[in-house]
């Protein structure tokens, strides 16, 4: 089986006193990029895994995490390591 690459974003919630700590807690998590969080306690998060498997293990750990209320998948795509690394020819 060629390999994988998987991509998916996430709002993350948190109770707003600890957004900063679960901020650094997802941060710390492989493949896991903190793009932005508010006072209010949302988070952006991006995640890169080789597995659907591994995905929805880190998914579930950052749902697990203390403080986070929530964690909702916006976004999740799939695609072959050889696909993704395709050079595009340029459109102009």
């Amino acid at each position: 089986m060629p390999a994988e690459v998987h991509i998916s974003s996430l709002v993350v919630h948190s109770t707003p006193r600890r957004v900063q700590s679960v901020a650094e807690a997802i941060a710390r998590m492989p493949g896991a990029r903190v793009h932005g969080s508010s006072p209010a306690g949302k988070l952006v998060v991006t995640l890169d895994a080789d597995s659907a498997d591994e995905m929805h293990g880190r998914v579930a750990a950052i749902q697990g995490t203390d403080g986070v209320l929530a964690a909702t998948l916006v976004y999740q795509y799939a695609d072959s390591e050889e696909a993704m690394n395709e050079e595009l020819p340029d459109a102009h």
